[in-house]
């Protein structure tokens, strides 16, 4: 069981609709486990207020006046002391272009706005624990294709060279999706082991998180898309 003392994940929203922002923060203060901490109505004041308040999880829209959603989650995961800081992309938009950039940019998750209640509160759940989160909507199918076609070049497979047998079938497992625990049923190691595979795998390819190794295994051909 967790600990009730266990401090809320803070949160910061991010859209340039009042309503928007008030619906999304009505939903999330009835929660014991989640915060909200700040709002921004553009993607310069998202990126401002990441760095003043040090959020957990960023909910941030991607169509906004002065900075877009995409260029705000670029300049908050490049900034020092933000590492930890994770980005939740909420858009009405569900093309494979949006998800690639979203996930190079260094989003951790990709959510559309008409998601119902419950699914918010996991997706913010999910990524402030570190892992990666798409919508169902949104296949790996979209963004193996669009991975595929904005990098193909002859050396990608060399960003693998630092990996170990063992860390590019737990990279190949991260691409299909799989849990620590389900890595672990999957090559009968513990989930700690898995998990210790996973932070080493991360730190050799310079991957912020997990939505980003889902990126490389598909731009090294480790994982391919659904024909």
């Amino acid at each position: 069981m967790s600990a009730p003392s266990t401090a809320p994940i803070r949160v910061l929203l991010a859209d340039d609709e009042g309503l928007v922002r008030s619906g999304f923060k009505l939903l999330i203060d009835v929660e014991d486990d989640i915060a909200v901490v700040a709002e921004a109505t553009d993607g310069a004041q998202a990126v401002d207020l990441a760095r003043a308040a040090r959020p957990d999880v960023v909910l941030m829209d991607i169509r906004m006046p002065r900075l877009d959603g995409i260029q705000a989650t670029a300049r908050i995961t490049a900034t020092r002391g933000l590492e930890d800081v994770r980005i939740l992309i909420l858009t009405t938009y569900d093309t494979d272009a949006y998800v690639f950039e979203a996930l190079q940019a260094g989003a951790s998750g990709f959510l559309l706005k008409d998601a119902g209640p419950a699914e918010l509160l996991h997706a913010i759940r999910v990524v402030a624990a570190g892992e990666a989160l798409l919508a169902p909507r949104i296949t790996r199918r979209l963004i193996g294709k669009f991975t595929a076609w904005h990098t193909a070049s002859t050396n990608a497979r060399d960003r693998l060279a630092p990996l170990t047998g063992r860390e590019r079938e737990v990279l190949a497992l991260i691409g299909r999706g799989l849990s620590n625990q389900e890595i672990g049923a999957e090559l009968f190691i513990s989930p700690a082991t898995a998990r210790t595979h996973v932070s080493r795998t991360m730190a050799k390819l310079g991957a912020r998180d997990r939505a980003q190794l889902v990126v490389v295994a598909y731009q090294t051909g480790l994982v391919v898309p659904d024909a």
